[in-house]
């Protein structure tokens, strides 16, 4: 019984009349967008809105697709491995080493004080080296030196000129690498962040108060044609309806010319595309340093092997 007054009580409080005149007016611009659409509403009985509105649209469209067309391709500063190499054949590996190593801690931690052999505890799961391509350029670089030079030699030590060159060349693809890291990280805190922040804030408020013209415009039109085929005892209430109709749109079209031009003029875009071409800029110039330093040294090493190559072909 007390759970059913709850509901009497929560029911009494509805405003019936309130929310049927809303229900009315939604399915009135329903049958008014629907008529608009297939050509049943003559064009001198569509309400035409200020052409300062229907600019200032333009622009606010053109600003929205601006920042989704840039921010489709500037997403991928969010993922690392945006140019990285043989990705899936390695993450194979990383998920062998990974199940392993949860594995033995699960056992090392689980079997003690029982008759089954216990494994030893792993100190620390394994590392999870950076995916991206100055990355994977220095390591396989080091590798190759390595190699070239045989184990346990150091390849800036040895006697064997493409082993210095590939270690000099780890070693300047080592800094790229650090300083792609950086560039990702400026990128996505000062362009990619404010860029979206804009798109789904103050453009995205923007959008709303078009759309509230748009269902106010055909509220007024829908009360329009009311009044139109109204008998004379109704003509009166179809006559107000159309007042508030008219001065709804007149507000609603206010505010969303206002929060447009707020839009229009807000200088944070301009701001983060800035901040987007800096990141770039230092990690290029940085890139280019660091590569700068290490091809004078390559090509010194590659000018005295062909000498010396040179020369042993001359005896």
């Amino acid at each position: 019984m007390e759970g059913w007054n709850k509901i009497a009580s929560s029911l009494a409080n509805i405003n019936v009349g309130q929310a049927g005149t809303k229900f009315t007016k939604g399915f009135s611009s329903s049958v008014q967008a629907t008529r608009e659409r297939f050509g049943q509403i003559a064009p001198e009985d569509i309400t035409e809105l200020p052409q300062e509105y229907k600019d200032l649209e333009e622009r606010v469209d053109a600003l929205r697709a601006a920042h989704i067309s840039l921010l489709k391709i500037t997403k991928v500063y969010e993922s690392e491995t945006y140019d990285y190499p043989v990705q899936i054949q390695e993450s194979i590996s990383e998920l062998s080493s990974s199940i392993g190593y949860n594995i033995t801690n699960f056992a090392a931690n689980n079997l003690k004080g029982t008759n089954l052999p216990v494994p030893t505890s792993p100190t620390q799961p394994p590392a999870h080296p950076h995916k991206t391509l100055p990355h994977a350029l220095a390591r396989a670089a080091t590798a190759a030196a390595t190699v070239v030079v045989g184990p346990g030699a150091a390849p800036n030590e040895s006697g064997d000129k493409l082993g210095k060159a590939l270690a000099l060349y780890a070693n300047g693809w080592d800094r790229v690498a650090a300083g792609r890291l950086d560039q990702d990280d400026a990128i996505a805190a000062n362009f990619l962040a404010p860029w979206q922040q804009t798109l789904n804030t103050s453009i995205s408020l923007a959008m709303k108060a078009r759309q509230a013209v748009r269902v106010s415009r055909l509220e007024l039109d829908a009360a329009k044609q009311t009044l139109k085929n109204a008998n004379p005892s109704k003509q009166e209430h179809a006559r107000l309806e159309v007042e508030n109709a008219e001065d709804d749109l007149v507000q609603k079209t206010e505010v969303a010319i206002t929060l447009m031009k707020t839009v229009l003029e807000n200088p944070e875009p301009i701001k983060n595309l800035n901040e987007l071409v800096k990141a770039q800029l230092l990690f290029f110039s940085s890139a280019a340093e660091a590569l700068s330093s290490v091809q004078g040294e390559i090509e010194e090493l590659s000018v005295a092997a062909e000498g010396e190559y040179r020369k042993s072909r001359d005896h």
